[in-house]
Parts: C-alpha cells; structure tokens; sequence
C-alpha cells in the first residue's frame, strides 16, 4: 500500500474475511501519510507518528499480523530499484500466495504514490522475488501465486463484504486524523461500501 487507510478504503472488507478463514496477513506501507492533513497546527513528522498509530489500531480491527513502515516521503515516490528492493524483501520475508495492491494501469485522478505502488509491487512480486540471482542478498526466492489489483479500470473480481461492513467501517473509523465527521462516513460506506472490485492477474 502506499499509505496508511487505503487498506481500509479500498479492500479492509477481503482482508477481514480472509483473516477470518485463518490466513495470514502482513501490511507493507510505502509512506506514513506525512502530507495527508488540511490542519495547519500539526507537521510532518507529526502526522506520520500520529498516522501510524492509526494504522496500527486499524489493522488490529482487520487481522492483520504485522505492518511494516517503509516510511518514504508521501506524494513522493518515484519507481527505482530501491523501492523494489524493499518489496522483494517484504515478499520473501512474508512469502505470501496472494499480493493486494493497486491496479498501476493509467486511471483518471490516480494518487502518484498509487501507480508507483502498484506496478513496484507487481514487479517485485514477479519476476524478482521469484528469481534467486535478483536481489540475492534480500532472502531466498519465493513465487506468488496470484494479485488482486484495485482501483483499476476493468475489475473482473467482485467481493461481497457486506456480512463485515461494519466492521470494514470500524477499522477505517480508526484513521481519525483522515475523517471529517464519522457518521458522514458510515452512512456514505453502508451506501456504497459492501463491494470490493479486483483485477486478478496470474503471477505463476
């Protein structure tokens, strides 16, 4: 992901469910979310130690296992092989079957940060974490079967979540620093928020 609550926007109801079947999840985290504030009276560094916290309690409500802080600056990603790196290092460390991430295919009104996630996280994810002489030093190989991509023109996965949606809401109710009035919240979710939508792609 590339900041703290887009998780929870974008695909916390899967999450949810899949902790509750007994899989094991790992957040990664590209930023803390520094820039994301209209509020003048707090900074940067501020924001971010205030926004992991957040993330933090969220992925408690979620399932998740473990969270990981890359902590680069927000809105300031960019694609290198030092940001790949890092993501071959969380696959091969969490050595999952199934990546979440961003559909990094051109959209209108996408976050920067979104695209530079997605397609790093899907080259990480295939071929580099797969392939012993790429990043040799970054853990022993390990092949992913399979990506669900959100927030893509063309999903061809929908997910009904509306068994969690409270839940779902719960967990994106925790990211206080990013939330104007939370029953405007819920009841714009409770309208539009029990469906999630993929794009699966094969990465055997």
């Amino acid at each position: 992901m590339a900041h703290p609550d887009d998780i929870e926007f974008f695909c916390g109801g899967s999450v949810i469910q899949l902790a509750r079947r007994g899989v094991h999840i790992d957040f990664v985290l590209a930023t803390s979310g520094d820039k994301g504030t209209e509020d003048p009276a707090i900074d940067g560094p501020a924001l971010a130690a205030r926004r992991e916290e957040e993330q933090q309690r969220a992925a408690g409500l979620l399932g998740a296992a473990e969270v990981e802080f890359l902590r680069h600056a927000d809105a300031e990603l960019v694609e290198s092989l030092e940001l790949r790196g890092e993501f071959v290092r969380a696959i091969r460390r969490s050595r999952p079957d199934l990546l979440l991430t961003f559909d990094p295919t051109p959209a209108y009104r996408q976050h920067p940060d979104h695209r530079v996630v997605g397609r790093m996280a899907l080259d990480a994810a295939w071929p580099c974490a797969r392939d012993r002489l790429t990043y040799p030093d970054l853990g022993p190989p390990h092949k992913t079967a399979e990506a669900w991509l959100f927030a893509g023109p063309n999903p061809t996965l929908k997910v009904d979540v509306s068994g969690v949606l409270n839940e779902k809401i719960n967990a994106r109710l925790e990211h206080g620093s990013q939330t104007g009035s939370p029953a405007a919240l819920r009841a714009r979710w409770r309208h539009i928020g029990a469906e999630e939508r993929f794009t699966q792609v094969d990465l055997r």
